[in-house]
């Protein structure tokens, strides 16, 4: 009779995860990634020690996000670099080159900025204590504490969408090793191990949850890059999750709303021109055919979940 009992739960567990597999499979191949970019973050905390928090945090969140699969990530960090190798491809110094063409930089929906502002690390112990150079062993109690306030800007309007304070928190203690910040690098395997490195990717942890739950609710945009007949190409490709058969509403944008007092570009007019349905996909962007709906043109935008 156990035998019997054990053996249906088994089978019982074993449908359930193979159902929860599907169903996981299922939401991630249906969900449009979102393009968004990371901007350098700001470090508002009393921390001065030798690690540039504003580069690691930064640095931290975008291979976070990039790791998640959820989006597709534009380091806006290395902007000036791309701007400086578009402009000696420019200028006739270096051999002809498609991939470095000046004004070609990919658009973002989201920009995320971040602001540390709690980067705390304390530490006592007892006991006897024995070391040498920069490395000591002993009896010792650590805790850490990681907060940052992360903001999602619509790169349209520059409207801060919403904002949210993250945190990260960690310790330990007993026996073992204290080594000084000065000969461990932010986000090394070494600092990853310590208190203050497990409590910085609880907050980064907490940051990417965050963010991912806030654009679920923010419909995908794109837009029309060419426009031949009922033939259309949008600007969502395979790296943005788009299938074969996805639709997507075509808007025309129409003219900016300006609030006359402060000149705050408020939205816009938007007009839904019809809908188009994807037929085949690249990596940056797909070709579709339109199903309903007046002329569609170069430039109106496209919306999608």
């Amino acid at each position: 009779m156990k035998r019997k009992y054990y053996a249906v739960s088994m089978c019982m567990l074993l449908v359930f995860a193979v159902l929860s597999a599907g169903i996981i499979s299922s939401v991630q191949a249906g969900t449009l990634k979102k393009v968004v970019a990371v901007s350098r973050f700001e470090n508002k905390s009393n921390w001065r020690g030798q690690w540039e928090l504003d580069r690691g945090m930064t640095d931290q969140l975008t291979d976070a996000l990039i790791q998640s699969g959820q989006f597709v990530v534009v380091e806006r960090e290395t902007v000036g670099d791309v701007l400086a190798e578009q402009d000696l491809a420019a200028s006739g110094r270096t051999a002809k080159s498609k991939s470095a063409q000046t004004g070609k930089l990919v658009s973002s929906q989201i920009l995320i900025k971040g602001a540390i502002t709690e980067f705390e690390h304390k530490s006592g112990g007892g006991g006897q204590k024995f070391g040498y150079k920069n490395f000591k062993i002993g009896q010792k109690r650590e805790e850490a504490h990681v907060a940052v306030i992360i903001r999602l800007i619509d790169t349209t309007t520059g409207e801060v969408l919403n904002s949210k304070r993250v945190e990260g928190k960690a310790k330990s203690g007993g026996i073992g090793w204290n080594v000084n910040a000065g000969s461990v690098s932010f986000g090394s395997d070494g600092f990853k191990k310590t208190p203050l490195g497990k409590a910085t990717q609880i907050a980064i942890d907490n940051a990417v949850a965050y963010i991912a739950s806030e654009m679920s609710s923010i419909p995908f945009k794109g837009r029309v890059i060419k426009a031949s007949g009922d033939t259309i190409y949008i600007s969502a490709g395979a790296r943005n999750n788009v299938s074969v058969g996805d639709t997507f509403s075509v808007y025309n944008a129409g003219e900016p709303l300006i609030d006359p007092d402060t000149g705050e570009t408020l939205g816009f007019d938007e007009t839904k021109v019809g809908t188009v349905k994807v037929t085949s996909v690249q990596e940056k962007f797909s070709k579709a055919t339109k199903v309903s709906g007046g002329a569609i043109t170069k430039g109106c935008t496209i919306k999608g979940q």
